[in-house]
């Protein structure tokens, strides 16, 4: 069998299982495991495969991609700390969060005039996808503003504190239809696979199908950055706030990239982009840091990194385990405050991110560190699926 390294330590067997599944593919050629993995749908969270003339659907994931942005604005954090009350409101009036959630008066951006009509399916979800426009779902979607602390003086950035607005969301109801759509039509054409490897199924780049597909994911990498850039416009021109500079970045996304002398398909399923040079940004949870980083472009890796702390708990156990009162003691200990969120997004479900971020030395540098101080998610109560 083809083989993978893994970096983490202590991953779930069953995510290790998937990753041998995914291998065993006749399309698979190499990949590589993150140390934030954990299980998912075919392809573990935390995966990197790279195939050959071949796309996944559920190797680049239900949330197609899902994607980070971080601005970095000239107010100081001293003044953030006098007047915490409007930022609040600016993230209450200015966001919005939960599953199917829209606009009534939908928001404007050049995405929507992008060719939505290339395949039938696309067409039927331009609707939707205007509507949401601009909106953020739920599980572990957040908006928030925090300290962040930069110790290389890059991005432009003398080395210091200075407050910052990041974001976590994706392609919304449309990525997620698209997603299903085309898994769904992948495993009707590989009904030889075996059930365990159905949700692996692949589409041909040299078939109709196949390139459909990846046009249609490439569109929803558009769609997901131009709803990060109305969030951050919306909050932060609410706000008075002037941009200093910006960094973002996919991490449920496929990517035609060169290993050795050939092009291959490159699945990031959770997993950040690392190649050398490149910035991006991985998140901790809602009490614990996020890093700006540089890839060292570790071929081991597929030059990738992990794309946040990882579960260490399912969303069921977390919920049935943990309790409010121990979640609001650790955010008054962290001095977070917190507008809204579920249980199974307390940072008690999720690996150390300071263990993962040891882990992956060799795959990027730490430019900046980033500690919440605002945060809104979806609130709990409220029916949510899983995205990726």
């Amino acid at each position: 069998m083809k083989g993978y390294v893994s970096f983490g330590k202590n991953i779930d067997p069953a995510a290790l299982k998937q990753m041998d599944d995914a291998l065993s593919l006749p399309i698979s050629v190499k990949g590589a495991l993150m140390p934030d993995a954990h299980l998912g749908y075919g392809l573990p969270i935390g995966g990197v495969l790279a195939t050959d003339n071949a796309v996944i659907p559920y190797a680049v994931g239900v949330d197609i991609a899902c994607r980070m942005r971080i601005s970095i604005v000239s107010t100081s954090v001293s003044e953030y700390q006098k007047n915490r009350g409007i930022y609040k409101i600016a993230l209450e009036k200015e966001t919005m969060f939960g599953v199917g959630k829209e606009f009534s008066k939908p928001k404007q951006h050049k995405v929507m005039d992008e060719d939505w009509s290339f395949c039938k399916q696309v067409k039927s979800l331009k609707d939707k996808a205007y509507k949401q426009l601009g909106t953020s779902g739920a599980g572990n979607h957040f908006a928030e503003f925090g300290t962040l602390t930069v110790t290389k003086e890059e991005l432009g950035l003398k080395k210091g504190e200075y407050l910052a607005f990041l974001t976590h969301s994706g392609s919304r109801g449309t990525g997620a239809d698209i997603a299903k759509y085309y898994s769904s039509l992948a495993k009707k054409m590989h009904n030889e696979l075996p059930k365990s490897l159905h949700n692996l199924a692949w589409l041909g780049m040299d078939k109709e199908e196949g390139q459909e597909y990846f046009k249609a994911m490439e569109l929803m990498g558009k769609y997901s950055s131009a709803n990060h850039e109305i969030i951050h416009n919306s909050v932060l021109n609410y706000l008075g706030e002037e941009v200093l500079c910006f960094v973002e970045n996919h991490h449920n996304f496929a990517f035609k990239e060169k290993i050795g002398n050939r092009e291959y398909i490159v699945h990031r399923k959770g997993a950040t982009p690392a190649q050398k040079g490149v910035l991006g940004v991985i998140p901790g949870s809602m009490a614990s840091p996020g890093f700006i980083v540089r890839g060292k472009g570790n071929e081991l890796s597929i030059n990738s990194a992990a794309h946040g702390a990882g579960r260490k708990m399912s969303r069921k156990a977390a919920k049935k385990q943990l309790e409010f009162k121990d979640l609001n003691k650790l955010l008054k200990q962290k001095q977070v405050t917190l507008i809204s969120a579920g249980l199974d997004e307390a940072p008690m479900a999720y690996k150390n991110i300071e263990e993962i971020m040891d882990q992956q030395k060799d795959l990027v540098e730490i430019i900046a560190r980033f500690d919440p101080r605002l945060v809104k998610m979806a609130p709990a109560g409220r029916k949510k699926k899983n995205y990726f």
